[in-house]
């Protein structure tokens, strides 16, 4: 199959890209670098610096897109929420422009999202039929979603991904966090309480793969692990998983003063279950947080 990936340098994609080849697939990965495509998404793999690039003559079977800026890494300035809707919502919008023009057009486009479609919902259990949520990062999710929905009007199977903390070894959110652990510097963040959906990047692969190969598959996909936990118990497990205390708690007022807006991502949360992907029959390889984690770091 022939596959255009946007987003395929990062964490997700990477892990995807490898998975892809290993079968057989041809891909295209669009990239602001594209000299770097080869050497982080694996040899062979072709590279567009721009979806100008992609030919109406040009056949892509299937579309994965997962770009976006990330969202936690800078304050929310008007500048900032501008980058985000760019890298998101009108990438999309353009991405949808040119599977109209395409004279041979995709057959499945999988779009990325995030569970903060949902916005904070306390102790809800969150499947796909809940409603979009009412902050910044909800409504930015539900734009987003609205503009990978266009391709639908042209023939390809739309699945949406609403992705939650996706854990892998290298990068990502133990990326960040693994150095204050293995300090014993971990600390929960506010009053702990708040939900995290988090995936193992292979659950994550191999439901990508699942949605990509499912002719009946459509609409949003929680791209999850049925098991979700409170910020406390995640601090509690990875201190667990690195053997070191973690004695702190890092109060909601200093988080919302140094982070603004963005510290809801942080200090609120969901509790989503992926009940389409459990009712498709999908295996999770790591559904239990603590072993996940264990797994990752080679305990």
């Amino acid at each position: 199959m022939q596959i255009l990936i946007t987003g395929g340098t990062g964490l997700i994609g990477r892990q995807l890209c490898k998975v892809l080849l290993a079968r057989g697939h041809e891909l295209t990965v669009l990239s602001r670098a594209p000299d770097s495509v080869p050497a982080k998404c694996g040899a062979g793999v072709h590279a567009m610096s721009s979806l100008e690039e992609w030919r109406p003559d040009q056949t892509f079977e299937a579309v994965i897109n997962l770009a976006g800026e990330p969202i936690v890494d800078r304050r929310w300035t008007a500048r900032r929420k501008q980058v985000l809707w760019d890298s998101r919502v009108s990438l999309t919008e353009h991405l949808v422009r040119r599977i109209a023009e395409a004279r041979h057009k995709p057959i499945v486009l999988l779009s990325g999202s995030a569970v903060g479609y949902y916005g904070n919902r306390g102790e809800a259990v969150l499947d796909e039929s809940a409603a979009a949520g009412n902050d910044y990062s909800a409504q930015l999710c539900k734009a987003w979603e609205g503009a990978a929905c266009g391709a639908e009007i042209f023939g390809a199977r739309v699945c949406l991904l609403r992705t939650g903390l996706v854990l892998a070894r290298h990068g990502g959110l133990l990326g960040r966090m693994l150095l204050p652990f293995k300090l014993g510097m971990g600390a929960r963040l506010g009053d702990g309480n708040q939900w995290m959906s988090w995936v193992h990047i292979d659950d994550c692969v191999a439901m990508l793969l699942r949605l990509l190969n499912d002719a009946h598959a459509s609409g949003p996909y929680n791209m999850t692990s049925p098991q979700p936990v409170t910020n406390a118990q995640f601090t509690a497990a990875l201190a667990q998983a690195v053997q070191r205390p973690a004695p702190f708690k890092v109060p909601a007022i200093v988080l919302r003063a140094s982070m603004g807006e963005r510290a809801s991502l942080l200090l609120e949360g969901q509790k989503v279950f992926p009940r389409k992907m459990v009712e498709a029959g999908f295996r999770f390889t790591h559904a239990n947080l603590p072993d996940a984690l264990n797994g990752l770091l080679g305990r």
